[in-house]
């Protein structure tokens, strides 16, 4: 490659910065087509498994990405073992909302609102006290165990971090049908959870702890203030998306194939 690259330089004069350009595009395309061909590896041995009683999507995804984690490792000697970097803000902004929209979409919508206030219960007070318990409890036991001194608002960043909880094992080995209450509460109070935490953590990252003063305690209205907006906007949108779709009534059209 390195011979070709020479070669062109010399016959065609193709200055460097092309080839930056060149080298920084295939060092984009790689990533992303290895992240799409381990996206499309798992779903596809998770539709062979559907039926399995043993093995589930999520142990399947797990096991893949720990065989393509080895094999980049041996491939490529661990020199480029961060071959696939992850941007958070791409998957919170691009992935995550269409997975928390299809899982919304399934779920039973009658016992999702009529348990709405436990679930909000659950997923907004419960981060708060099990940020508060958690943020005390690392204050108190982490110095004792010889960990480096920390400051308050790494123990706020730790207590919300850790009171995130993922439900999706959970709910893969509980059926919507047999227990739909219990899925309901589950699954509802792992979206809110999520929701909740990292409002509150985008919220921690501005609190200044350096000054216990009015502008300190910002967090909370901060957090109110996220929190309303975004989900003012949620509401909004679906309102709009339903009032347009119900508005076009594709339904009355009717289609005939020959």
């Amino acid at each position: 490659m390195a011979m070709i690259m020479s070669m062109m330089r010399v016959a065609f004069d193709i200055p460097s910065d092309m080839e930056k350009n060149m080298a920084h595009d295939h060092a984009q395309v790689v990533p992303i087509t290895l992240f799409v061909a381990v996206l499309c590896l798992c779903l596809l041995i998770g539709h062979l498994l559907e039926e399995s009683r043993w093995v589930n999507e999520s142990i399947v995804a797990i096991f893949v990405g720990c065989i393509a984690g080895v094999v980049i490792l041996l491939i490529t000697q661990g020199k480029s073992s961060r071959i696939l970097t992850f941007n958070e803000e791409v998957f919170f902004i691009y992935l995550l909302p269409p997975i928390i929209f299809n899982a919304g979409f399934q779920v039973k919508k009658k016992q999702f609102f009529h348990n709405f206030l436990t679930i909000m219960l659950f997923g907004v007070v419960g981060v708060f006290i099990s940020t508060s318990i958690i943020t005390v409890g690392s204050w108190w036991l982490f110095p004792k165990l010889g960990f480096p001194s920390l400051t308050a608002l790494d123990y706020l960043a730790l207590g919300v971090i850790f009171s995130s909880t993922d439900t999706v094992c959970t709910l893969q080995v509980l059926n919507q049908e047999a227990t739909p209450l219990l899925y309901s509460l589950v699954f509802g109070e792992g979206v809110v959870n999520d929701a909740t935490s990292v409002v509150l953590f985008n919220a921690v990252q501005k609190l200044d702890v350096s000054r216990l003063d009015g502008k300190a305690f910002r967090v909370i209205g901060d957090f109110l203030y996220l929190f309303a907006a975004s989900t003012a906007l949620g509401v909004i949108a679906g309102l709009v998306t339903a009032y347009i779709l119900k508005a076009l009534t594709f339904g009355k059209y009717v289609h005939f194939s020959l």
